[in-house]
């Protein structure tokens, strides 16, 4: 059986009298990879921050391993509390090469046993042969790769990372996000993961909290958090989307601009209520053969996909992911019908 080895309970932080985490909770069990994904301000580096000892709690209390770290007036001090970091820019030894630098937290070891364990986890980020080459030799991903076996190197009980790939470019970030997980996981590590950017934290993680104004507003699978967005602001942050107005005819069942859509729930409004139905590039689907056809107004080649945006008879805009052998010129018509399997629906509102 899992335990719980990270424990947030009701905590407030604040800088200069002023609020940046509010009421937050989170659990997470041993071996598991979590995130706190949000826009910048959200509070999420705050977090990590008092998980890791550096900024002192307001109100609640932080527990590792079953131990209490942290509660107003007591902080453990960082170096005690059997972490690992790896933040946004490396922070690497310049003057140490790569042996060197992930073998910095060793010092205590024998030097057979740690040398051993530098070679092992050189070897599972990949590096094997870099050993004796120095930061500067090294390319960003591959700096990166040797700041995850430094903070490794001690065996922590959690890692925690701080935007560690925000000064990659997209595809190495993407591609080494997952490598970090293969790597976490093998080693049955704990890890928290802060960061904006939504696919690096899917990429990696089990479960993610979306968080706003220092509240955890939903804490879910990646899967759930894109097809089962809890709330208008979770909807709007993950993935792209385009709220289009309609009525609510049955409890499962909408009214829109381009027809009548099922849901996969029954919603608790009343006939005829206002609302405001999500539809996601992968829930408009081409279809030659429907009568519903749309003119496309801009598009984004992503490889094997074209990402079009595409204006409605009656005005509105929707976004559709087209094979990439479908190349429709702009201004052309396209056929479209809605394919969605998770309908998002919320109440509308005045501002809406």
């Amino acid at each position: 059986m899992l335990t719980e080895l990270l424990t947030l309970v009701d905590v407030d932080c604040r800088y200069d009298g002023h609020p940046a985490v509010c009421g937050l909770t989170m659990h997470v069990t041993e071996g598991n990879l979590v995130s706190l994904l949000g826009p910048s301000g959200c509070g999420k580096t705050t977090v990590l921050r008092a998980i890791a000892g550096f900024h002192p709690l307001a109100a609640g209390k932080i527990l590792i391993g079953g131990r209490e770290v942290s509660h107003p007036g007591f902080t453990l001090p960082p170096e005690k509390r059997r972490l690992g970091m790896v933040f946004q820019d490396y922070a690497l030894f310049p003057h140490l090469d790569v042996a060197d630098n992930v073998g910095f937290g060793l010092r205590r070891t024998r030097n057979s046993e740690k040398r051993t364990a530098i070679i092992d986890l050189l070897e599972r980020v990949g590096l094997g042969d870099m050993e004796k080459r120095y930061p500067h030799e090294l390319s960003g991903g591959q700096q990166q790769r040797v700041a995850l076996a430094r903070a490794l190197a001690p065996k922590p009980d959690l890692i925690l990372m701080d935007e560690p790939f925000s000064n990659l470019d997209i595809d190495l970030r993407e591609r080494l996000s997952a490598e970090v997980r293969d790597v976490l996981k093998q080693q049955g590590t704990t890890a928290v993961l802060v960061t904006h950017d939504q696919n690096e934290a899917f990429a990696l993680a089990d479960k993610a909290g979306v968080m706003h104004e220092g509240r955890i507003l939903q804490w879910d699978t990646p899967y759930n958090l894109y097809h089962e967005p809890a709330c208008r602001f979770v909807a709007d942050f993950i993935g792209q989307g385009v709220f289009l107005p309609g009525t609510l005819i049955a409890p499962d069942t909408v009214q829109t601009e381009i027809g009548i859509c099922k849901g996969n729930r029954a919603y608790p409004w009343g006939a005829d209520a206002p609302i405001e139905v999500l539809f996601r590039p992968d829930d408009i689907v081409p279809d030659p053969d429907s009568p519903l056809r749309a003119k496309v107004t801009q598009k984004a080649f992503k490889g094997a996909e074209i990402l079009y945006t595409l204006l409605l008879p009656t005005g509105g805009r929707v976004l559709s992911l087209f094979p990439s052998h479908t190349n429709a010129p702009m201004g052309a018509k396209v056929g479209i019908r809605v394919q969605a399997d998770h309908l998002v629906v919320f109440p509308r509102t005045a501002s809406s």
